[in-house]
């Protein structure tokens, strides 16, 4: 019997890719894991009126551990337009399976690492002094609150009357006030203390962990007064338990311009999930782009680990698949990390940083050129050629060594 049983959720598009190659590379370290499947995604949107079905939620109660692939998501009205002829005008509303499952199971930390693997073509650089070219090495991991915030879903089209009567009581809200309810919409952006405090707690934590010297809160606090300020409040309190580790405050648009002159100077970014959401990509793009970058969705219980790419459908059928799996396989890296298993999570990013520095081995994207049938005529590495040379570098020994980082 495996010692842990993970639920694969492979989802839409290239997640049926790299899910399976990403258990490739978790077999070759040793991981002592049964995958049950998952069905989640568009596919059951189309026919269930539901892309995650609770036979998917149930396993994941059990067995708390799950790897997902992708998903493809689409507006409300084009996802209503998509139904099976017999569930349409039924009343199904389309919701993102995955930030159902952050708020089904309060997976409200989400940590994405954003760290440079020297010898990537698509790595950050920049004119030093005298027009040498700088690369500076990043580090960087965002928490991003994940639960509540924008992306919460409390929002209305045409608000009832008790929620724009509710508005009207506060006096910004004059400006709205000749604008009919038909005419509006409205989001809200909660935050609560204790979210606030676990996800700053999680980057202190993390901190130390990993060496790093400093916890920004990338906010707003300079407009939105209450939620960004109800951060920068909690961050102060949890600092008090970690003197040796700096808290720094910066405006998310600031911090966009930041990064590009000084990435190296960030350790541990905490944000809310729309901005947290932004600056991981951002920050992702200074380290290769999504084709590296991986996440952890965790909560009490329950952990979801995914790559933060899409479905990208338009290169889900080519054959062989072009797509690059390094995402996924790092993300793999971080399910061994949260069940204790760090050695073998370390071997797998060594592998990695072993190919990519080698650089015989790359995807279209590492090579800079379009993604298509072509890209393997041009020298571009297919998927699973990308794992294959992970794979030798594990078997080779480059990685147990910790050589290639």
């Amino acid at each position: 019997m495996a010692k842990y049983t993970v639920v694969a959720m492979p989802g839409d598009g290239i997640g049926e890719v790299v899910l399976p190659e990403a258990i490739r590379v978790l077999d070759a370290v040793g991981f002592d894991a049964e995958y049950v499947h998952g069905d989640i995604g568009w596919e059951f949107w189309i026919h269930e009126g539901n892309a995650l079905p609770e036979r998917t939620v149930e396993l994941i109660d059990k067995h708390k551990l799950a790897l997902f692939g992708a998903i493809t998501s689409k507006p409300k009205n084009e996802a209503a337009l998509e139904l099976s002829p017999e569930l349409r005008d039924e009343g199904y509303v389309y919701y993102s399976p995955i930030v159902a499952l952050r708020q089904r199971f309060n997976l409200d930390v989400c940590v994405r690492p954003c760290r440079s693997f020297p010898g990537n073509p698509l790595n950050f650089i920049r004119r030093g002094p005298g027009d040498t070219v700088e690369e500076p090495e990043v580090d960087v991991a965002v928490f991003r609150q994940n639960t509540e915030g924008l992306y919460a879903g409390i929002e209305w089209t045409n608000p009832p009357k008790v929620v724009r009567d509710a508005l009207n009581t506060h006096p910004k809200f004059k400006f709205f006030a000749a604008t009919p309810p038909h005419d509006m919409a409205i989001s809200t952006r909660v935050f609560t203390r204790r979210a606030c405090y676990r996800i700053v707690r999680a980057a202190f934590e993390y901190a130390v962990a990993h060496g790093y010297k400093s916890v920004t809160v990338c906010e707003k606090p300079n407009v939105l007064r209450e939620t960004s300020g109800m951060m920068e409040e909690e961050a102060r309190k949890v600092q008090q338990d970690f003197p040796d580790i700096e808290l720094w405050s910066t405006n998310i648009d600031a911090q966009m311009m930041w990064m590009t002159k000084n990435p190296e100077d960030y350790g541990a970014i905490v944000s809310g999930n729309m901005f947290g959401d932004i600056v991981s990509d951002a920050y992702a793009g200074l380290v290769g782009g999504l084709g590296f970058a991986c996440s952890a969705n965790i909560g009490d219980e329950v952990a979801v680990f995914e790559p933060t790419h899409g479905s990208a459908p338009k290169y889900a059928q080519l054959d062989p698949p072009i797509v690059n799996p390094i995402a996924m396989v790092l993300t793999g890296a971080m399910l061994l990390d949260h069940v204790g298993e760090t050695d073998k999570a370390e071997q797998i990013r060594a592998a990695v940083a072993a190919v990519v520095k080698e650089g015989n081995v790359r995807t279209y994207d590492m090579m800079r050129i379009p993604g298509g049938p072509r890209s393997i005529e041009q020298g571009a590495a297919t998927t699973t050629e990308m794992v294959d040379a992970i794979l030798a570098a594990l078997a080779s020994g480059v990685a147990a060594g910790g050589d290639g980082s």
